[in-house]
């Protein structure tokens, strides 16, 4: 046997590499999907994003899978053309992915503004007067200052500096202003994000689904101290969050997260004595 005849019997059939591109590109699509599925969520916010972009991945990766199909049986079936000739036009494969595309543009517009149009996403004067189910002690005040970030629950005439805590299963209503320059507030778990301007307010509509601790950060340089405007987030029991603005009613300046006051209100008052006098912008 000659050396291309052996060469050509050893070498692997168009098919053959066609089904293996084919079960790799498979398995690579379904790790992708079990790497992007979303944990339980930790608030309708965070829910309604994770949920689009589990739809938008479950569009794309067959679209990924199939024209990296094409793309690998084109390099196979043509690779020893050595007399190629122009494609010939076919209006009803135009057709077909011209319409296809379309399909899949209408599918991820109103993916997207099913999500957008929500008041968690995109909170506006008609969806707030649309919200009777907003509680008046879920109307929370956030003033952002260089840097710091101040939390006002009128309430019980309540503030807080850098401790912003939520009820759980309620939703809760945050007001935004700046006191000075462009900030943002970014809470990651809960999926908040908001700008926050000198001048005008901005709100935010939000509704944790579970009891926890996260971080809350400013996500625009605001200055050198930038880095250091972090704040705490609780989410807590319903009876929790009351219990903890009873105990702390017609105080400023309020550090102490539920845990630590909750129950004992003299030491939590006594705690929270020596941070009164620290310098806020109110």
């Amino acid at each position: 046997m000659s050396r291309e005849s052996r060469a050509h019997a050893t070498r692997p059939s168009g098919r053959t590499a066609i089904r293996w591109s084919v079960l790799a590109a498979g398995a690579l699509v379904a790790l992708g999907v079990a790497a992007v599925a979303p944990a339980a969520a930790q608030s309708v916010n965070r829910n309604l994003i994770d949920r689009l972009n589990l739809q938008l991945i479950y569009v794309a990766l067959p679209l990924t899978l199939f024209v990296e199909v094409i793309l690998v049986y084109a390099v196979i079936r043509f690779r020893n053309n050595d007399d190629p000739e122009p494609t010939a036009e076919n209006p009803t494969l135009e057709v077909t992915w011209t319409v296809a595309t379309a399909i899949v543009l209408v599918f991820v517009g109103w993916s997207a503004y099913t999500v957008l149009a929500s008041p968690y996403i995109s909170p506006t004067p008609e969806a707030e007067a649309a919200s009777p189910d907003v509680e008046p002690d879920a109307e929370i005040g956030v003033l952002a200052y260089q840097w710091g970030w101040q939390f006002d629950y009128a309430a019980a005439n309540v503030t807080t500096q850098n401790l912003l805590v939520l009820p759980r299963g309620e939703d809760a209503r945050l007001r935004l202003r700046s006191n000075d320059v462009l900030h943002s507030l970014f809470v990651p778990k809960l999926g908040l994000k908001q700008d926050v301007f000198p001048g005008r307010d901005t709100t935010v509509l939000t509704r944790a689904l579970n009891n926890g601790r996260y971080r809350g950060y400013c996500t625009e340089f605001c200055g050198d101290g930038h880095a250091r405007m972090r704040a705490q987030v609780y989410v807590v029991d319903p009876e929790t969050y009351r219990q903890w603005l009873a105990a702390h009613e017609d105080e400023r300046l309020v550090t102490a997260p539920p845990e630590a006051s909750v129950g004992n209100g003299t030491a939590a008052t006594n705690a929270n004595s020596a941070t009164n006098a620290t310098s806020s912008p109110a």
